[in-house]
């Protein structure tokens, strides 16, 4: 079957045929298994191919469960809750490359893209690694093309072409995730995608 014919029996827009073609092309993502496992993943990652952009618009309690060292208390959390600017900076200011939580550099770098690339560090490393400045233009990773190069390239950095050709979509998810993380629904969409790549 078709990418293009692929796509539309997984419900994800046209839009994301050329860009997703091109990374396969980039990244030897060149088999029915593989590209099932990066349309599953991405899939999953992105809300079928919708978000680009890490929603960081917390309730106080949550950003005290999710960041507990950095707001070890109701007082401190909320002063930062609703506030996806103040929380990025807070939370990713003075790791990742980003400079301290003043420079702004936690909000400017924050998760973008189909695998959200988080970190100035990141920026750098895979705007090289796709030719484009993504220093001076973030914004660029929720657009396509750049998306979709940006997670193949982050997908050629963490070897998951060897995973997706052996199944082990546990390892693959650690890769991306950290975690385990929605393991089952990255199964299933990888198994949906691959049922009728075939």
């Amino acid at each position: 079957m078709s990418l293009s014919n692929a796509l539309q029996a997984l419900s994800i827009d046209p839009k994301w045929e050329e860009p997703l073609q091109a990374t396969f092309d980039k990244y030897e993502i060149n088999t029915p298994k593989r590209q099932a496992a990066f349309i599953g993943q991405c899939a999953h990652e992105s809300g079928n191919f919708k978000t680009l952009e890490e929603n960081l618009n917390y309730k106080p309690e949550a950003l005290m469960r999710v960041w507990p060292s950095r707001f070890p208390d109701l007082p401190t959390a909320m002063k930062y809750a609703h506030d996806p600017i103040k929380i990025a900076n807070k939370v990713y200011g003075g790791r990742m490359g980003n400079g301290v939580e003043e420079t702004g550099d936690g909000w400017k770098y924050h998760g973008r893209g189909l695998i959200q690339l988080t970190g100035k560090e990141n920026y750098a490393n895979c705007g090289s690694g796709i030719g484009v400045d993504l220093i001076s233009t973030p914004n660029l990773l929720t657009l396509p093309e750049q998306a979709c190069l940006s997670a193949g390239w982050f997908w050629n950095k963490k070897g998951l072409n060897s995973l997706a050709d052996s199944g082990d979509f546990e390892t693959m998810t650690k890769r991306i995730n950290g975690g385990l993380i929605g393991l089952d629904d990255r199964k299933a969409k990888i198994a949906k995608a691959l049922s009728i790549l075939g």
